[in-house]
């Protein structure tokens, strides 16, 4: 089949977990022998275009900044959803299937419009929905009620439709999605670690990785750090990664007196991540936010628990078994994580050989290989 992929990163031009997902995808159909083309935006020098084995990369904008004290910038999704638009209104007889993401959402109103004329099946992952409420939140009530008017007339482009949670699934079987639903379960693509697991660190060490904005909730974590060093008075934490939210997350630490307590290691090679998160005593996502919530499923890999925050927009606690890899917690509040964080101190082994037995229960679901294979068999049945 002749596919086209859809996204306006390239991994590892651009690093996160949707374009890991489409480089594996695209790279899946190669394998299989499918004719694959990947339409994305400039992100490399222009002297070193990128080559990947079995897919042409066509790039339909410039480099660009995509976004702006930690929210998407307007003008980049508009530009590549133009570009998406020529390429596929001239050349979309081309394409057996057309693979996109929802978001940003142009380039997906790009491809029901030129589908019109081509007569392409299109595929959409959609990694979040978005509440209405959430939407003013992040846009303001104005620029909210416009973002929520787009992801509603972007669901109603016919499409085979997947989500990678219950929580997104429901939410676009709610506003209407034409189309099936299909649910993925695993994005994860790092092989099964060894039997045995790494004891806890001494002292004990909490540990978060991932973007500084405001809906990571890093704050939260230095200041239940703080909390959980009532009870553990040896507690450390370390937060890596990096974002618009850093200087308050420093001046927070200074305002709790935990300088020499909570480190700022900023972006650090994957080794040393990993070396980390398998000593640390838990890792602790305190996120409003979240579509899948891969740290979580990183983390049980190794045996090490993971903590996350209940609320109506994170579906990462779908991810938490409580009590068997981690623990949810019920507010977004200092008392509420630092008690968490108590409880996988007071579990002690007995947690991390449980974390790591609930991974090797759900292994399968939880692989890229296992989501690939759903949706490439999809494109057969087609």
């Amino acid at each position: 089949m002749k596919i086209c992929i859809i996204y306006d990163c390239l991994y590892p031009w651009s690093i996160g977990g949707a374009e890991r997902w489409y480089r594996s995808l695209a790279e899946a159909l190669a394998a299989r022998g499918h004719q694959v083309t990947f339409l994305t935006l400039t992100q490399w020098n222009r002297e070193e275009p990128p080559r990947i084995a079995g897919i042409k990369i066509v790039p339909v904008g410039p480099r660009m900044a995509l976004y702006r004290r930690g929210q998407r910038r307007i003008f980049p999704p508009l530009r590549f959803g133009w570009g998406v638009f020529l390429h596929l209104l001239r050349f979309g007889n081309r394409y057996d299937v057309v693979h996109t993401a929802s978001f940003p959402y142009f380039s997906l109103l790009a491809v029901g419009a030129t589908r019109l004329l081509h007569g392409f099946r299109i595929n959409c992952d959609w990694h979040e929905v978005w509440s209405r409420d959430y939407w003013r939140t992040y846009l303001g009530k104005a620029g909210g009620e416009i973002g929520w008017l787009i992801q509603r007339l972007c669901a109603h482009v016919p499409q085979g439709a997947y989500t990678f949670s219950r929580l997104h699934a429901s939410r676009l079987a709610a506003i209407g999605v034409c189309g099936s639903v299909g649910i993925l379960t695993g994005e994860y693509a790092a092989r099964l670690m060894a039997p045995t697991c790494a004891r806890a660190a001494e002292p004990p060490v909490v540990m978060y990785a991932g973007r500084m904005i405001p809906e990571k909730r890093v704050p939260l974590l230095v200041e239940a750090v703080a909390v959980a060093r009532r009870t553990i008075p040896h507690l450390r934490a370390v937060i890596f990664g990096d974002g618009p939210e850093r200087e308050r997350i420093r001046e927070r630490i200074d305002a709790l007196a935990l300088r020499d307590i909570v480190e700022l290691p900023g972006v650090v090679p994957e080794e040393q991540l990993a070396d980390t998160m398998a000593r640390a005593l838990c890792v602790v996502q305190p996120s409003s936010r979240e579509g899948y919530g891969m740290v979580v499923v990183e983390a049980s890999a190794a045996g090490v628990p993971a903590i996350v925050v209940a609320g109506a927009d994170n579906a990462a606690v779908e991810l938490i078994e409580p009590g068997r890899n981690g623990f949810v917690a019920s507010l977004p509040d200092a008392c509420a994580v630092s008690a968490a964080i108590v409880q996988c101190w007071r579990s002690g082994a007995a947690l991390r050989t449980a974390t790591r037995e609930w991974f090797a229960e759900n292994v399968t679901r939880l692989s890229l290989q296992h989501s690939l294979d759903q949706v490439i068999d999809g494109y057969g049945s087609a």
